[in-house]
């Protein structure tokens, strides 16, 4: 499984309408193959900081979802006005958050 964590930046001003276009991107997302989860949410409104948290089954599912067309064209939207600092992890021991081990 991968995770995909981080912050996107955007002018405040701007923020209604990119978590507008967000939201109707991540109805799409949450639908496709190999997505377990896509989560975003606005940490700071005067900043114009958000939060994005994504769980996808394998490499291939996250680079089918990067090369989609819905994808590619929020991006193409949206990629100067925004700064962001998105990490992807491997996780190989996904348990429960209070199990021992």
């Amino acid at each position: 499984m991968l995770i995909i964590c981080g912050y996107v930046n955007i002018k405040p001003s701007d923020l209604p309408r990119f978590m507008a276009d967000m939201n109707v991107l991540a109805q799409t997302v949450r639908k496709r193959a190999g997505n377990l989860s896509y989560d975003v949410a606005v940490e700071d409104h005067l900043a114009g900081s958000v939060l994005i948290s994504e769980r996808w089954q394998d490499q291939d599912a996250l680079t089918a979802h990067l090369a989609a067309p819905h994808t590619r064209a929020f991006i193409t939207r949206w990629q100067e006005r925004m700064t962001a600092e998105i990490l992807k992890y491997d996780a190989f021991n996904e348990r429960g958050l209070v199990d021992s081990k």
